[in-house]
């Protein structure tokens, strides 16, 4: 299930002014870990990068944060590295309406997000009544192996006031 914004609705927006389609929401993480994946020192300087914000970045963004600090670490590596974190679980992916990925480090368990429109903050919710009615709506047309992912966009206190 995803959401979207109704007519009317202004879409959110990435600090870089980059537009969220929440319809697109994000990819879900049920890929399993793999155990020996190797964290090597670009692996480690990029997830370190990543979680050190609650918004969702590009890799680009990623890419000129590190090449500010010093560590160097070619644009493909970083990409590289953000699409095996998604794979294993680690971060999170929204694709903007013009298709962007905007990525963020996550919790390894099932969750939604609640994204601010005006300055991109995500903050991980759970919903166990929206699991349920997932999984309920699934069984009732005989669905199967049922996933969902769902993006509550909203304006958070700080862009208020």
């Amino acid at each position: 299930m995803s959401t979207r914004v109704g007519a009317g609705t202004e879409a959110p927006r990435t600090r870089a002014g980059a537009t969220i389609d929440p319809g697109m929401s994000t990819l879900p993480a049920t890929a399993p870990r793999p155990a020996t994946r190797r964290p090597t020192r670009q692996r480690t300087a990029i997830a370190h990068a990543l979680g050190e914000s609650d918004q969702f970045r590009s890799a680009q963004d990623l890419h000129a944060s590190l090449d500010r600090r010093g560590v160097r670490v070619g644009l493909a590596t970083v990409y590289r590295a953000l699409q095996a974190m998604v794979a294993d679980g680690e971060a999170d992916v929204l694709r903007t309406e013009d298709g962007e990925a905007l990525y963020r480090a996550c919790s390894p368990h099932h969750h939604h997000h609640l994204v601010c429109r005006s300055c991109g903050l995500a903050v991980e919710v759970e919903a166990p009544p929206v699991e349920r009615w997932a999984a309920q709506v699934g069984t009732s047309h005989g669905f199967t192996d049922v996933v969902h992912t769902l993006e509550v966009i909203g304006t958070c206190s700080a862009c208020r006031t």
